[in-house]
């Protein structure tokens, strides 16, 4: 392709208040229709906005954690739009002095790091929510008011992939500052995206598609990609790209037009009257800043200086805040310096288990605790049980409430290292399986781990699986 994309992302993100933005109404998720609004909420004549102090505080912490500047000064617009689900028919926004300014989050991308531009970070309410159901449409206004804090890049984002990964790390970063669900189930984090192309090596941009009803960051990803080869085709039969708002259509996989795309002048913004200039001491962004905690490209650094984590590893334990709390304290209970064998469990069979049942990890509760699980770990390293068993022994403890260690016990499940024992097998294991035996002759070593398969079947997962390699070799080698 002759062309290279050009991408900005919108994130609108629910702060986790417990009322809203400018009044005394509850945030809580899956109330009654309608039974979560006011007159302020909902525009009555008369009625006065009182900005919620924890949003701003978390739309500040956000703006630190995204390393961008906290304007001394910052206040609150009208953004006007008619909409059924706007019951004042105007937004609460901020136009022309947004809370924080030219932050940054940097991605890793084929192996290297790439920092994407924040333009801003700034505090809005939300709209209501419309529901459209049998040639009728409802709308219910609980949603209306809820604190939102929208984070703009700049165009600096070239393919979907790097979308996808500026995403990920957001909602990482967001989830250590506790100030969100980041739930996109639930709405709490919406994405848009804008996007052009333009000939590669060009510096101006092109006309640009804003991209809408993206529901996951995988629904992100294939919206641009379907994006770029619809408007490169475009462009290569020399068709004109128009400025328009197009919605993604998952079950179809492809985006199609909404309307027109509006310009800043179209909403008429004008200064909130009801609600003053705010101000931002370096003594009020000062004590915020002391809350925030280790982020995880910091965490990722420690993990690999304090215990030798590769950066693979650290990386996917340092991405939840709640797993990297959870491994550290392994790690720390951990004998060995060698942490290989332990971060192998919590992100193999401990995350899988946690997966099925639809837990976060810590959430799993181990018989006997965490201390049980090293012990289940120690058991394998040395050689008592082997992988294959503690895996199953593991999710059976979990099931049944059992210690895993009085599972073995009373199972028996202890490792085969019997030399006479496994060789005994292993003449029954041959026999069965002519063709194995014959590939492995023929030169097709890969037969041998077939082979091995085998003999841990047969023997019920309790062989030594390194010996059981060995001796098969050893008696095929000298056939």
């Amino acid at each position: 392709m002759n062309y290279e994309a050009v991408i900005g992302l919108e994130v609108h993100l629910h702060l986790k208040t417990k009322t809203k933005a400018f009044c005394g109404c509850s945030t809580e998720f899956g109330q009654g229709p309608n039974s979560q609004v006011c007159p302020v909420c909902l525009g009555f004549p008369g009625s006065l906005p009182v900005l919620n102090k924890t949003a701003l505080d978390f739309a500040i912490k956000a703006g630190l954690g995204l390393n961008c500047t906290i304007q001394p000064q910052t206040k609150f617009d009208r953004k006007n739009y008619f909409y059924p689900d706007l019951p004042k028919n105007y937004q609460i926004s901020q136009y022309d002095l947004p809370l924080a300014v030219n932050g940054y989050l940097d991605i890793d991308i084929d192996g290297k790091t790439k920092r994407i531009g924040i333009t801003r970070a700034h505090l809005e309410e939300d709209a209501g929510k419309l529901i459209h159901k049998d040639n009728e449409s409802w709308v219910d206004f609980n949603r209306a008011g809820i604190p939102l804090l929208e984070i703009v890049t700049q165009p600096d984002i070239n393919s979907p992939q790097e979308a996808y990964e500026y995403l990920s790390s957001l909602k990482s970063i967001l989830e250590y500052l506790e100030i969100s669900d980041c739930d996109m189930e639930k709405g709490s984090l919406r994405c848009d995206a804008n996007i052009s192309l333009r000939p590669k090596g060009a510096k101006g941009l092109g006309v640009k598609t804003e991209l809408k009803n993206m529901n996951s960051f995988k629904g992100v990803k294939d919206a641009l990609q379907f994006e770029i080869e619809r408007q490169a085709k475009a462009l290569e039969n020399g068709e004109k790209i128009i400025q328009e708002t197009r919605l993604w259509d998952v079950k179809n996989m492809q985006t199609f037009t909404m309307r027109s795309k509006e310009e800043a002048q179209d909403y008429r913004y004008f200064p909130e009257p009801d609600l003053p200039l705010f101000l931002n001491s370096t003594e009020k962004i000062n004590e915020i800043n002391t809350s925030i905690p280790e982020l995880p490209r910091q965490k990722i650094q420690r993990f690999m200086r304090d215990y030798g984590l590769s950066e693979y590893d650290a990386k996917i334990i340092a991405f939840s805040k709640v797993f990297a709390l959870l491994a550290e304290e392994q790690m720390m209970k951990w004998p060995s310096k060698d942490k290989k064998p332990l971060i192998n469990w919590l992100c193999g069979p401990l995350l899988s288990e946690a997966n099925i049942r639809g837990l976060s990890p810590d959430k799993l509760k181990i018989p006997g605790g965490d201390d049980e699980l090293i012990k289940l770990i120690l058991a394998i390293e040395e050689g008592k049980i082997s992988n294959l068993v503690a895996k199953a022994v593991f999710s059976k403890s979990l099931e049944s409430g059992r210690l895993a260690s009085e599972i073995i016990e009373s199972d028996n499940l202890f490792q085969i290292s019997d030399t006479e024992s496994l060789n005994s097998a292993i003449e029954e294991v041959l026999k069965e399986n002519v063709k194995s035996v014959a590939d492995y002759n023929a030169g097709k070593t890969n037969a041998l781990m077939a082979l091995v398969g085998q003999m841990m079947k047969k023997t019920k997962g309790k062989a030594n699986p390194k010996l059981v390699q060995d001796l098969l070799r050893r008696r095929l080698d000298n056939a």
